[in-house]
């Protein structure tokens, strides 16, 4: 695959990132992915737990190679006082600084956003947490998990009459790393545009997992608060849109069919067959057809059972109903509209004791200039850069370099 014929927009931009798990690992792969030098600081031996997540084989999972892609590794260990020493090194040299550290534990190690002012002018300081850096809460440790249940969100999941289920992602911690991405761009635009730093304390970039998702939550607060209204969970439905949701066809699988707007509806009974609900008033909007919604989704529903889910999916194509396949892996792997927009790219990729060739990735989005840009590496092996970045980056000496990395392996193989 070919570089982009142009710099990325971050190239230039340097970010330290000291994250684990998956929260500021995606803020850094965001940067990451549009030309930001990230250096990942892992623990020695055993790097970021990330890496043995979903392990299907060898020692490096394919979620660590996803999520830290376009990344360098360094390791260093916090715990000693070398290692403190060099991460100050690195922060002279670097414009972001990314976390997602228990509160208090930088300030423990003597890198509070203070210090880090001093080293560094002008740093953006970018802070992922359970609960925020201030607040009675923001002592407590927490993983996405706690983060969505306490955001209003897990108990909007699943069907009424069953508890709260958790979707199949870690949605929490990638939403969080996509509002750190967010904000870290935003302080290095005011930097850029005004030729000066924000105030110190207002480039501390303070993301909360849980406010993260409670931002996501629509008028779930606003409904409640003015008007004495709690959401319910509805399954497949979203409440007060209907017709929209899951409907099973006769050749087993089934498709999302969202036929809510006030225009698409007539067109929508059309194609099945009921031109009475498509003319009874009584169904005329939104609030009206939610009364009903048993009712329609109970005749939407006879109709896609008569016919294959192509054929639903056509007819409706034709009819301009919005309406999809639900995809697995698989599907999206044959997806042409994902292939023409380069959302599916193919590299060798090292597990650690053998490299698969042609695996496919997710690309990168947002496209720029009509595809995705090109993953330039995966996610690299452990310490892979140590020597380069501390040689290069830092302009140590050898002998300082073999005594702080003396085992560091040299580049993975999967970088093109």
């Amino acid at each position: 695959m070919t570089a982009p014929p142009h710099p990325a927009p971050l190239s230039g931009i340097r970010v330290l990132e000291l994250g684990n798990f998956i929260a500021a690992p995606t803020a850094g792969r965001l940067l990451a992915d549009f030309g930001a030098e990230v250096i990942k600081v892992e623990r020695p031996g055993t790097g970021d737990e990330l890496r043995t997540w979903r392990l299907q084989s060898g020692t490096t999972s394919m979620l660590y190679r996803t999520i830290n892609r376009n990344k360098k590794s360094v390791v260093l260990d916090l715990r000693t006082p070398e290692g403190i020493e060099v991460v100050k090194d690195l922060v002279r040299e670097s414009d972001v600084l990314l976390e997602n550290f228990r509160p208090g534990t930088l300030e423990r190690w003597g890198l509070s956003p203070e210090v880090l002012e001093e080293l560094r002018p002008g740093l953006v300081v970018t802070r992922i947490s359970a609960f925020g850096q201030t607040g009675p809460l923001s002592p407590r440790p927490g993983f996405a998990a706690v983060a969505e249940a306490m955001s209003g969100f897990r108990d909007l999941v699943g069907d009424p009459d069953r508890p709260p289920v958790r979707v199949g992602i870690s949605i929490g911690d990638s939403i969080a790393g996509l509002y750190a991405a967010f904000g870290t761009v935003m302080a290095l635009y005011r930097r850029e545009a005004t030729s000066s730093p924000a105030p110190p304390a207002e480039r501390v970039i303070d993301v909360a997992l849980n406010e993260a998702m409670f931002s996501m939550m629509e008028s779930l607060i606003p409904d409640y608060d003015g008007f004495g209204v709690r959401r319910v969970r509805t399954g497949g439905r979203m409440e007060g849109i209907a017709p929209s949701n899951a409907y099973l066809c006769a050749d087993g699988a089934s498709v999302v069919i969202a036929g809510n707007g006030d225009a698409i509806f007539g067109r929508y009974m059309e194609v099945i067959g009921r031109p009475d609900l498509a003319v009874d008033p009584d169904l005329s909007d939104n609030a009206l057809r939610w009364q009903r919604r048993e009712e329609l989704d109970a005749a939407i529903g006879a109709w896609t059972i008569r016919h294959s889910a192509q054929q639903v999916l056509d007819e409706l194509d034709a009819a301009g109903v919005p309406s999809g396949p639900i995809y697995t892996a698989a599907d999206i792997l044959a997806d042409a509209q994902y292939e023409s927009r380069g959302m599916v790219q193919r590299m060798p990729v090292s597990t650690g004791e053998e490299t698969l060739h042609d695996v496919a990735f997710p690309g990168i989005v947002p496209v720029l200039g009509g595809r995705s840009l090109p993953i330039r590496s995966l996610g690299p092996d452990l310490g892979a850069h140590t020597r380069e970045v501390l040689t290069e980056v830092l302009g140590y000496p050898a002998e300082r370099v073999d005594a702080l990395a003396p085992a560091a392996p040299t580049p993975p193989t999967t970088e093109e």
